[in-house]
């Protein structure tokens, strides 16, 4: 498939709308990374990049990092703005351009495969499951589940639609979305939650808006096993599911 804001998403990049970029390292990147306990020189995949400088310090962590960004605008911006050189080369629908330990994957994230990917040991999500429409973020799930399956994850999310006079205990609990779409088959820890007033970069003169960043680790759940029951009546084995968490 293809996300119909493409075409949107492209445009906001030729615009240059600077609300795009975030201004230097997440500090929930920083903070929680660690604490997934992975290995260093593992492959680490940062899906709707844009032109994060988070890819960076995953890198001087001693990671790899391979990004997937749909506006050829953004990755050359970020090659151009970290005075990195880069190669080019055509591969299917899809532009990789690379530096050293990272590489980019410049168009339709619908349209990577596992085989365009190589091995994924790792994911680090940030704010690409709500850039999307919410429609589509079940099916963006889904394909993340395809080309880089029971890995573990970082997920950093910016919200902004919290009930009025919810609760801080409840802005502190996982959201029913994140629940809805992951929960299956990946054990989820709100690892931390920020609210802060933010103003509008394009628009500071604006009141501020009360904004949620969340950070959420995920690790995959050990798969159901099937166990053999014999069923003295029959004769025959009756088979149970049991998942082992």
């Amino acid at each position: 498939m293809t996300n119909r804001d493409n075409a949107l998403w492209k445009q906001y990049w030729r615009d240059q709308r600077t609300d795009l970029s975030q201004q230097g390292v997440n500090p929930l990147l920083t903070r929680w990374w660690s604490s997934l306990e992975l290995e260093k020189d593992i492959r680490v995949l940062v899906p709707m990049c844009g032109k994060s400088q988070d890819m960076l310090w995953l890198i001087k962590e001693g990671y790899r990092v391979t990004g997937i960004e749909l506006s050829p605008v953004a990755v050359r911006a970020f090659f151009l703005e970290h005075d990195l050189g880069s190669t080019k080369r055509i591969q299917g629908p899809l532009t990789r351009w690379g530096h050293g330990n990272l590489s980019i994957l410049c168009g339709d994230f619908f349209a990577v495969t596992a085989a365009d990917l190589g091995p994924i040991d790792a994911i680090y999500d940030c704010a690409a499951l709500t850039a999307l429409p919410e429609d589509i973020r079940r099916i963006y799930v889904t394909h993340l589940a395809l080309i880089a399956p029971d890995v573990r994850q970082l997920l950093v999310l910016t919200s902004e639609d919290s009930v009025p006079g919810e609760s801080l205990g409840q802005i502190s609990t996982v959201a029913q979305e994140i629940q809805t779409l992951y929960a299956e088959r990946f054990n989820i820890d709100l690892a931390q939650v920020e609210t802060h007033v933010e103003t509008d970069r394009q628009c500071p003169q604006e009141l501020g808006e009360t904004v949620h960043h969340k950070a959420y680790r995920m690790t995959a759940r050990a798969p159901a096993l099937l166990i053999a029951h014999p069923d003295s009546a029959s004769g025959e084995d009756r088979m149970t599911a049991e998942r082992t968490c």
